[in-house]
């Protein structure tokens, strides 16, 4: 899967869900149920036990699906993360060597971002999208929007305080995606395997999405 056609998915889906998990076997379970639910585009945090193992499996045994990997730190680990078939890169903050080798290497990369400053920072830098990180506890909707108003050229996703209450707010507010972790994938879903629970939570994020954006194209 060609960098173009990452950012086209993650532009398309409009949702990133991010797995952080104590094992492995959880962690494939997430991003396997995450896809069977109609959301092609997973990230892998590398705080995951064995998450280079993890990221290698899921793109080895689904080539469409656009699996990623979150909290690369530098440029040695964006190039592990890379070969083992990441398809891209994103961090908790903007880290110019991860994404000067992201770039590089042809992946799609979005740093965490807070200030107007770090946003333009990492968007001039090259960075396909900006991830503000974390979003709910310095406005959350409310933020975003002011971010928007002198930047509506760059592409944010917001994370951190993204739920079913907000998501919709957040995809008005002008983000081009949201990213969700625990709201999508609960810890008690997880652990008892309740594929059905993930596939009506992911259900309920895409028709957010699909609902906020037609009302975005009428009124804004």
């Amino acid at each position: 899967m060609k960098r173009e056609e990452v950012s086209a998915l993650i532009r398309s889906i409009g949702i990133l869900p991010s797995v952080r998990v104590t094992s492995q076997d959880l962690a494939l379970f997430a991003a396997e149920t995450v896809y069977s639910a109609g959301i092609p585009i997973v990230e892998i945090t590398l705080t995951v036990p064995g998450a280079l193992q993890v990221i290698k499996d899921l793109a080895k045994r689904f080539p469409d699906l656009a699996v990623g990997a979150g909290t690369v730190l530098d440029e040695n680990l964006a190039r592990q993360c890379i070969d083992a078939g990441a398809r891209f890169l994103t961090s908790p903050g903007f880290i110019p060597e991860v994404v000067t080798y992201a770039r590089k290497a042809e992946v799609v990369v979005f740093p965490g971002a807070l200030t107007p400053t770090e946003v333009i920072a990492a968007w001039k830098a090259g960075s396909d999208f900006v991830k503000i990180f974390p979003t709910g506890h310095v406005g959350g909707v409310q933020y975003l929007r002011a971010l928007k108003v002198p930047l509506p050229q760059i592409p944010l996703i917001a994370t951190g305080g993204v739920n079913q209450l907000t998501a919709s707010d957040f995809i008005l507010a002008g983000a081009t995606a949201i990213g969700v972790g625990g709201e999508l994938l609960p810890r008690e879903a997880l652990h008892f395997r309740q594929v059905d629970r993930i596939h009506e939570l992911a259900g309920r994020f895409l028709a957010k999405v699909k609902e906020a954006r037609a009302l975005r194209e009428v009124y804004y």
